[in-house]
């Protein structure tokens, strides 16, 4: 911290300039900002060919060849230099490293469950950091978890990302960002390797997708790319807590599964659980859904529904959610909750979670009981980077400092 009375850069306090007749006027002075590279993780193939040709790297004429020669090496290939790209020219290739990045985030905490799952806490830029979580043995062959948002302003009040205040959206590259750390850490690379482990994404991290959604679609569109990581879009699945508004541009952009946090089956609940309801209601949401572009039974609406003890989890609720759906194509991942500290909710217990699943199976919806994973690495969204926060809060509490000399 600055003493009062000192004027940064100029080694003189504010006595000292008086004294020698100068008055610095702060208000005109431009602070010197060092540009940041570009990081090329974060630009589709139309914007990767835009941007080579803007920083002079390529001629205009051969900007479609170059950008689909660096994606390749990029998300094909998982490079981390540009030097790795051995058929590119020299020149351009210095020209590249002049101009852009290709730099990974730091891992700040990775964390491995007995059952397989992975959680990473990925600090992207001083200050911001987001959770991702791969659990295998989910879709094809397993899916990663990755947040769009640093917090969220939604204050679902039983989810932990939820008491952690909203800093800013991810950006694309940062979004990427953490499919890259999961390669990384699974060795897939390259993208066609066969058998391999992750196949399905799944934007059910922290945040609320529909929130950044320019973000989330620019990532989709890199993530799905055939001559990159080229995971299908049919893999790919945005969870949104009721954004009605942009549920047609999602599907119109992204052409992605849709998944609903819906968990509860009336207005008076679900204004309590999800508070963004009061902003549009279950009635509005539904509307919203059925209207969601592409929506069919070979492309079903997942409705994502947390199993609370003694909240939500009653026969008559599970009937009133086999109503709720009537006519909408659609399955039900019935969700055991995660417990965290400092929460009031506790897991609805087993053979009732199992009764409400037969319900809804008698009906005619598959309702698969999701299996918890990873709880013995605080594997709820939100858990990690908060007790991550804690520990470092903690340890600077416990580190002395020197008093001004």
């Amino acid at each position: 911290m600055r003493s009062a009375g000192f004027c940064y850069g100029t080694g003189l306090t504010a006595l000292d300039q008086t004294a020698l007749g100068a008055t610095l006027d702060l208000a005109r002075v431009t602070p010197v900002v060092a540009a940041v590279p570009i990081n090329l993780s974060g630009l589709t193939r139309e914007a990767l060919a835009h941007a080579l040709v803007e920083a002079g790297a390529v001629p205009a004429d051969k900007a479609k060849m170059r950008a689909t020669q660096v994606f390749r090496w990029i998300h094909h290939r998982g490079a981390v230099d540009f030097a790795q790209m051995t058929d590119v020219a020299k020149d351009t290739r210095a020209a590249l490293a002049d101009h852009f990045s290709l730099s990974r985030p730091e891992i700040v905490e990775r964390q491995v469950s007995r059952d397989g799952t992975r959680k990473w806490l990925i600090r992207t830029a001083p200050g911001i950091e987001v959770e991702a979580v791969y659990i295998p043995d989910v879709g094809r062959s397993g899916a990663l978890c990755v947040s769009s948002q640093v917090g969220c302003t939604l204050n679902c009040t039983f989810c932990h990302t939820g008491t952690q205040a909203l800093v800013r959206n991810l950006t694309a590259a940062e979004i990427v960002a953490q499919v890259q750390v999961c390669k990384d850490d699974l060795e897939e690379w390259p993208s066609d390797k066969e058998d391999r482990r992750l196949s399905n994404i799944v934007f059910m991290g922290m945040g609320e997708p529909l929130y950044n959604l320019d973000g989330v679609a620019d990532a989709i569109d890199i993530i799905s790319d055939n001559e990159g990581i080229a995971i299908s879009r049919r893999r790919i699945t945005v969870s949104t807590s009721g954004v009605v508004p942009e549920l047609i541009a999602l599907g119109e952009r992204t052409q992605a599964m849709l998944a609903i946090s819906l968990h509860a089956t009336n207005d008076e609940l679900r204004d309590v659980l999800v508070p963004i309801n009061k902003k549009y209601d279950i009635a509005a949401l539904m509307e919203g859904i059925r209207t969601y572009p592409g929506i069919s039974n070979a492309r079903r609406v997942t409705f994502e529904y947390v199993m609370l003890k003694g909240v939500n989890d009653t026969p008559a609720e599970a009937l009133a959610l086999v109503k709720l759906l009537k006519g909408i194509p659609a399955k039900i991942n019935l969700i055991p909750f995660n417990p965290w500290p400092g929460t009031d909710y506790e897991c609805s217990d087993w053979g009732t979670i199992e009764a409400f699943a037969a319900i809804l199976n008698r009906a005619g919806y598959s309702s698969p009981i999701r299996t918890p994973r990873g709880r013995d690495i605080l594997a709820a969204c939100g858990q990690l980077k908060s007790d991550s926060e804690k520990v470092r809060a903690s340890a600077r509490r416990r580190t002395p400092t020197l008093a001004p000399g």
